[in-house]
């Protein structure tokens, strides 16, 4: 029997867990709801539980080289310590890493959910196809999630909170973000931001109840022709140029990624997004790519992530890999 890991991605909605080889291949896999409203105990014993089956399946602990879990943030790493997650109540202080290795009696490697993706962009996505070892991704889903690369691993700052680039603001009046700063990239680029001002604009102009309004909605308008959806989406846009204006004058990176839920509409914000790029970076001016839609060496390459929604949970079991 091969070795293999367990990686656990651990969601405001979903809890995900599965055995992956160290050839990144899919050994099992499961899915259950996230019972956040039943406390941490019961997120942890479901987590245990999972495990337990998985390495069941898998050939046993001999096999298993560790445990990672990709986790929102704010973390503190390499503690694995839950600070104040927005989407994850009652959660304050758990301590995810000591917590699971006292039930599993296994080492766990506890990441920030956006690094995690990135990690597994880098060696299994993007990163793979083009060579490089080096990249920034901004993850647009509920939030705006950002993971550095460098050399192959995660670059965390001194105190485990480094990259968090969806908290950086790109206009310094606009609007409050839930952590405590005005104008952060995330209230402009996250799906959620979207649907805000795609609600918005639907009750200005409905005289009557109007149907849910979602990112996906809102993009479907905006390619059917409807203009103040596509505002919404220059808007998303011209937030992300900003951001990565100055992601890229900060760290000169060959590649820079984007992937997330809203990446789907991307043929929406990009033109706009480079627009703005170009105007705020004079880095990215000197280093364009011919074509930004296609990977050039020596090149400044923003681009779509390749790997899709499981980006995080690969990256996640990714990590005993790297740590044994």
């Amino acid at each position: 029997m091969s070795t293999f890991s367990i990686g656990i991605d651990l969601g405001g909605t979903n809890l995900r867990i599965a055995a992956f080889t160290s050839e990144w291949e899919r050994r099992g896999a499961i899915t259950t709801p996230t019972r956040v409203q039943d406390g941490p105990g019961a997120v942890l014993d479901d987590m245990c539980t999972a495990v337990h089956q998985l390495v069941s399946e898998c050939g046993g602990r001999q096999h298993l080289v560790g445990v990672g879990l990709g986790s929102p943030g704010p973390l503190e790493l390499p503690a694995g310590r839950l600070l104040q997650p927005p989407n994850l109540p009652g959660f304050e202080g758990l301590e995810l890493k000591t917590e699971l290795e006292n039930r599993l009696q296994v080492p766990v490697i506890v990441e920030c959910d956006a690094n995690a993706a990135a990690l597994a962009e880098c060696h299994a996505g993007s990163g793979r196809t083009s060579g490089y070892q080096s990249l920034c991704m901004l993850t647009l889903g509920t939030g705006v999630g950002s993971g550095i690369i460098l050399n192959g691993r995660v670059w965390h700052g001194f105190a485990g909170m480094g990259g968090e680039a969806g908290h950086v603001p790109v206009y310094h009046d606009g609007l409050l973000c839930g952590c405590g700063t005005y104008g952060c990239l995330e209230q402009y680029a996250s799906a959620t931001a979207i649907a805000r001002a795609g609600e918005k604009m639907v009750r200005a102009n409905s005289r009557n109840g109007f149907p849910a309004v979602t990112a996906r909605s809102i993009a479907e308008a905006a390619i059917a022709g409807d203009t103040g959806s596509q505002q919404i989406y220059n808007g998303v846009g011209e937030a992300l140029g900003i951001g990565l204006a100055s992601l890229v004058s900060t760290f000169n990176l060959p590649l820079y990624v984007i992937g997330g839920g809203v990446v789907a509409a991307w043929d929406l914000f990009a033109p706009a997004m480079f627009k703005e790029l170009e105007r705020g970076s004079y880095i990215y001016r000197l280093t364009k790519p011919e074509n930004p839609s296609v990977l050039e060496k020596s090149k400044t390459n923003v681009l779509p992530a390749e790997l899709g929604p499981d980006s995080g949970l690969l990256g996640a079991a990714m990590l005993p890999f790297f740590q044994s």
